[in-house]
């Protein structure tokens, strides 16, 4: 800031002035008294301590980008492997390269490894933002390897640590994070401008006034030149940009938005392209049940019932929306059993005898009840495998369809007879087709960024109606894809939600962070 520094300069020459008159070090002569240079000096820091303070306040918030990262890093527990084949409880900054760690289902996994043993779903939302969970087993290239961050979902597995400390995912985020670099906005740049030319001008013109009065025989005071230049410059504008920028983050906290600094605002107006996170930002981030479709000779009653009794203990979000999306259609179709209603419910789920949790080898779920009839749901290679009879042409050309649609098909069986199939697919937030179209009349371009495979990704890109999608992104792809539009002379925008975002967030001019993330995401947005 030119004007603020020209003043910082002068409250320091006032001070020493004043100092070296109090002292009797080398008093500076001058019409003006010790008083007048005291009260001047005081004037001039503390409009220099007021434009830092409000600055202080603005981006204090910001500068805390890596903390949770490093907090992720550092408390995560493992269960390491010992030498006699007991297991020990370490942190993960005592992980190296080589360590033997046992996961159990539901933890976090600590470090980036390969898997040597058992068979698990992992989920890697927060590194790929894809929402389904990956199953992971040992001797293949793919599916073998596990990242640091990442949550077991099911069953145990064992991990050959494959990365010591400072080498892991979690490092290279931090690493993202602090390395990224906001670029100023237009109206910043056009302003400083500005500003240095007013400075400039009358500095010169100040200067100038103290040759002028010896030619003229008049002594002019340093000090009261010092003023006279103090109340030329604009300083006013100077010294109130952060005010102003704390005022518009009070402005957009009517709208539950929450500015971590007056920049992000103003920059806010400026944006042109839009990165959007699918996962949890324009999608819910869970896969929800979409619609449940009967097999042939089934009537939809018989498939509502299937899939509501399979799921009625499945406490995930997956699980939950089948059985609402069953109840709700049951009701519709008035059905004579009454599982709409909470008594006719109670009465269905009393006659289950036996849950079948999930598990990574069968990769199915369900229940057995107590007429000894076994009802199940799962992936339909797992589900066709235990059937009567070949899988319907019906069924095999509706699973195809929802695959290519980006939706995830899960086939039931009741005993050996196949009973249907439900669609379970990432649902796209309501309102944002009409944002966008906003967006697109406003001449913002909004462009979706997922690790999903292209086919799904632009499944959703459709729904959404954004402008443009970027397929299988990892965090650098996000940063290089800002990046490049920053040097092309956008203002970029950036949106996510998970742990992977936060380098986007922090590169982007504004980062603007989903309440419902991780810390470490908003941590590094400004927004």
């Amino acid at each position: 800031n030119p004007v603020m520094f020209v003043v910082e300069i002068t409250a320091a020459l006032v001070t020493l002035i004043a100092v070296s008159n109090a002292t009797g070090f080398q008093p500076v002569a001058g019409p003006s008294g010790l008083g007048f240079q005291v009260q001047i000096a005081i004037w001039l820091w503390f409009t220099v301590l007021f434009a830092t303070y409000a600055e202080a306040v603005a981006e204090a918030r910001g500068r805390a980008q890596a903390a949770t990262l490093r907090r992720a890093r550092s408390v995560t527990q493992a269960h390491r492997r010992t030498a006699d084949g007991s297991l020990e409880l370490v942190g993960s900054a005592e992980l190296r390269r080589g360590d033997v760690i046992v996961v159990m289902e539901g933890e976090t996994i600590p470090g980036d490894g390969d898997v040597i043993g058992g068979i698990g779903f992992v989920n890697e939302s927060a590194i790929t933002g894809e929402s389904a969970p990956v199953l992971k087993e040992p001797g293949t290239d793919i599916r073998s390897s596990v990242t640091g961050g990442t949550t077991l979902t099911s069953d145990q597995l064992t991990i050959q640590i494959s990365a010591n400390p400072g080498e892991t995912f979690l490092d290279r985020m931090i690493a993202l994070v602090e390395g990224a670099k906001r670029q100023r906005t237009p109206n910043e740049i056009a302003l400083s401008i500005l500003l240095a030319g007013l400075t400039i001008v009358f500095f010169l013109a100040v200067v100038t006034l103290r040759p002028f009065g010896a030619f003229a025989g008049t002594t002019v005071d340093t000090v009261a030149l010092v003023a006279l230049l103090v109340c030329l410059i604009p300083t006013t504008i100077g010294g109130l940009l952060s005010a102003i920028g704390i005022a518009g983050m009070d402005r957009v906290a009517r709208f539950n938005v929450l500015a971590m600094s007056g920049r992000a605002v103003e920059a806010s107006g400026d944006v042109d392209v839009i990165l959007l996170d699918k996962t949890g930002t324009i999608t819910y981030g869970n896969r929800l049940a979409a619609s449940i479709t009967a097999a042939p000779g089934v009537t939809e009653a018989e498939a509502l019932t299937a899939a509501l009794i399979a799921s009625a203990h499945d406490e995930t979000p997956e699980g939950k929306s089948v059985v609402e999306l069953a109840r709700k259609r049951l009701a519709e179709l008035k059905v004579p059993a009454g599982t709409d209603d909470e008594a006719g419910f109670k009465e269905l789920v009393g006659t289950i005898k036996e849950d079948i949790p999930f598990r990574a080898e069968t990769r199915s779920s369900g229940v057995r009840l107590a007429s000894g009839q076994l009802v199940l749901k799962g992936a339909v290679d797992a589900i066709e495998h235990d059937l009567d009879a070949a899988l319907p042409p019906m069924i095999r050309n509706e699973t195809d369809r929802l695959s290519d649609a980006g939706a995830t098909p899960l086939a039931m069986r009741q005993d050996g007879r196949i009973i249907g199939l439900i669609e379970l697919k990432d649902t796209v937030k309501e309102g944002l087709v009409e944002r966008f179209a906003e967006f697109r009349k406003m001449g913002i371009r909004t462009v979706m960024v997922t690790g999903d495979n292209p086919r799904t990704a632009a499944t959703i890109a459709r729904e959404a109606g954004v402008d443009d999608f970027i397929a299988q992104a990892k965090p650098e792809d996000k940063i290089a894809f800002i990046r490049k539009e920053q040097a092309d002379g956008h203002l970029v925008a950036m949106t996510g939600d998970g742990t992977n975002d936060a380098p986007a967030l922090a590169q982007a001019d504004v980062g603007v962070a989903m309440n419902s993330g991780t810390s470490a995401a908003k941590e590094a947005a400004n927004m």
